[in-house]
């Protein structure tokens, strides 16, 4: 028996309509809380033994095929809203996307946020995974985060409890974002907008963003290990461009990029990225590390 809840409680929930992969298998229980006070109280509620994952926009994440255990959350329009703290700091809730963040930042005046309009997730799971882009991360403009503990506890973390390295964070396993509060420095709204379109126009010409995908399939390899090359490089010159198995294919737009060519299964694109990976090691010894999230049962 599950807690009751005021928000939605969806049993055997599909999750390939929520990931941008379109692949996958299905949750045993997906969550959608109304408030904050729905989820703590659901969480205290749980099963300490329930397995709980947070689902954002579901945009860097390959859900296998035999689906989810246990609670899937996914957080709705209560936690996306934005807001100014003060001249140089914004209130983000854990919903709320990168786009709302930075024109929210750049209709304030706020520079340094620019990034994360070419991030395609949520406040959530880009303080969790650390997200980045073009020289800039979260572990940069981080102040603080409110995240609802596994017990349904709510505390607030520091940027150094974190212990932030290159896309990953040190958050407590089965922890939710439910807030963060981001600082940056004082900007003029029309520069900060050409920064945004010069983004946005960079990875329009150089990213697959029509595609089902899942965005940087690799880690970046430390530049003492890889000769100075990023992942797509080594993958390339290891010949994988528009390699393919089953229904998936390496971009050949940007290498670093998986796709679902139409009927993929999660164990396609799974499979396509540890063949990319073993031809990455014959090819240069590099072993690359995935920064897609892989959840689920195979």
């Amino acid at each position: 028996m599950l807690p009751s809840v005021a928000g939605k409680l969806t049993p055997d929930a599909p999750l390939a309509p929520l990931v941008w992969f379109k692949s996958g298998g299905r949750a045993e229980w997906l969550f959608e809380p109304r408030d904050l006070a729905d989820l703590q109280a659901f969480l205290q509620g749980l099963d300490p033994a329930v397995t709980v994952m947070a689902l954002g926009l579901g945009s860097n994440m390959i859900v296998r095929d035999g689906g989810v255990p246990g609670v899937v959350v996914r957080l709705g329009k209560a936690f996306a809203g934005v807001r100014r703290l003060d001249a140089v700091t914004l209130e983000c809730g854990g919903g709320a996307s990168g786009i709302l963040v930075s024109s929210t930042a750049r209709d304030n005046g706020i520079a340094g946020l620019e990034f994360l309009r070419s991030i395609p997730g949520t406040v959530g799971g880009f303080v969790r995974m650390n997200g980045g882009a073009y020289g800039s991360e979260v572990k940069d403009i981080l102040v603080d985060c409110d995240v609802v503990l596994r017990s349904g506890e709510l505390v607030t973390l520091q940027n150094a409890a974190l212990r932030y390295t290159y896309r990953h964070s040190e958050l407590p396993e089965g922890a939710i974002v439910v807030a963060a509060r981001f600082r940056a420095r004082a900007g003029e709204p029309s520069a900060i907008q050409a920064e945004m379109d010069r983004i946005s126009a960079s990875r329009e010409a150089s990213q697959p963003l029509r595609s089902k995908t899942g965005g940087s399939t690799f880690k970046n390899p430390p530049p003492e290990l890889s000769g100075g090359h990023k992942a797509w490089e080594l993958v390339d010159r290891a010949g994988c461009r528009g390699l393919t198995l089953g229904g998936a294919q390496v971009s050949e737009k940007h290498t670093n990029f998986l796709i679902n060519t139409g009927e993929a299964t999660s164990s396609d694109i799974e499979a396509l990225g540890e063949e990319v990976r073993r031809r990455v090691r014959e090819s240069s010894g590099v072993e690359l590390e995935w920064e897609i999230q892989r959840v689920g049962k195979k």
